[in-house]
């Protein structure tokens, strides 16, 4: 039979000698080198894990020691041993007491009586690897709350059917003005401008628009303070709490939005002065540069040429008023931001 050449370090905690012996047979059928080391109370038990010169790749856990038994014993191991799997072995068969125990963070529950080598290397294996599967998936939803919590951008989760708050980061309630558990007694539709909360509906709840990961929109939202903002609104489906739901990251474009009314204000006040420099700016001055074609025929001594002279002067005035007017026009032309 071929072993296992990995060296586990695995601390058995039983009081009763020849459960051990058996124990450590058990081991040795299947590893090639297991390093062991026994605790026979509770006690030892804490002392050898508290210590933190040794690492173990698993903990055997007999139920009933001396010193401590049932669910205080898995509790105080649990909390002393936490970056350890551990896996309860005894000959009493509680069901319920097991599934209870396995909620709590044990990764398997073995009956002596049942036991062999295969099933306790089986066992060994799986608790490892799953300990490894469930520390993994604990530090991303840790880093996933960290971004969460600690974004810049207001970020708010919700159930994709009721629109209600499941929850909120700490940028929304700073930015929206609402509190924590306001937010979470509001749907989403609570903060939607009048008028916009069916276009919003629609968008979320169109079966193109539910079957894609992420999404995007603006929409104006309203602030506890009656405040209207504009928002870019980027939405990813995620599963939260063992429900679907949607992660809503929402960006107060506000300032753009009035940045960009100003530029547009100002085009349309521009597009006035350029019609008035093609159109009305031309007349007089047409009308100056015929004047000056007719002068350079006409004798300087006829009434005629005094009468010239009176319109071209008119029309240099006529010119001077209009270039004023534009002057005065483009000094109006300010961009505000706000």
């Amino acid at each position: 039979m071929i072993k296992d050449k990995k060296s586990y370090s695995i601390l058995v905690i039983e009081d009763n000698l020849g459960d051990f012996m058996i124990v450590e047979e058990l081991l040795t059928e299947l590893i090639l080198n297991p390093k062991i080391t026994h605790a026979k109370n509770f006690k030892e038990a804490s002392v050898i894990l508290s210590s933190g010169d040794r690492f173990f790749d698993i903990i055997l856990l007999d139920l009933t020691l001396p010193d401590k038994s049932g669910q205080n014993l898995i509790t105080e191991i649990l909390q002393t041993a936490s970056l350890c799997p551990v896996i309860v072995f005894t000959g009493y068969s509680d069901v319920d007491f097991s599934t209870k125990s396995i909620s709590q963070g044990i990764l398997d529950y073995l009956i002596k009586d049942d036991l062999n080598a295969t099933m306790l290397y089986k066992s060994i294996i799986y608790s490892i690897e799953r300990k490894k599967s469930i520390s993994l998936l604990k530090e991303s939803e840790k880093r996933y709350s960290d971004l969460f919590h600690l974004s810049p951008q207001p970020m708010w989760v919700c159930d994709m059917d009721t629109f209600q708050f499941l929850g909120v980061n700490d940028s929304a309630v700073y930015n929206y003005g609402f509190t924590e558990d306001e937010f979470l007694k509001m749907t989403v539709k609570e903060i939607i401008l009048e008028g916009e909360v069916t276009i919003s509906a629609a968008a979320v709840n169109s079966p193109k628009q539910k079957d894609q990961l992420s999404t995007k929109g603006i929409y104006r939202h309203k602030k506890k303070n009656g405040d209207v903002i504009h928002v870019e609104i980027q939405s990813n489906i995620i599963y939260f709490n063992n429900q679907r739901a949607e992660l809503v990251l929402a960006n107060d474009i506000t300032e753009r939005v009035q940045y960009i009314k100003a530029i547009e204000k100002q085009n349309e006040k521009l597009q006035q002065i350029a019609w008035t420099q093609s159109h009305v700016v031309r007349a007089p001055l047409a009308r100056m540069m015929g004047i000056v074609n007719l002068i350079k025929e006409m004798d300087s001594t006829s009434s005629e040429f005094e009468d010239l002279l009176n319109h071209f002067s008119d029309s240099g005035i006529e010119l001077d008023k209009i270039i004023r007017n534009i002057v005065k026009k483009t000094e109006r032309i300010n961009i505000k931001k706000n």
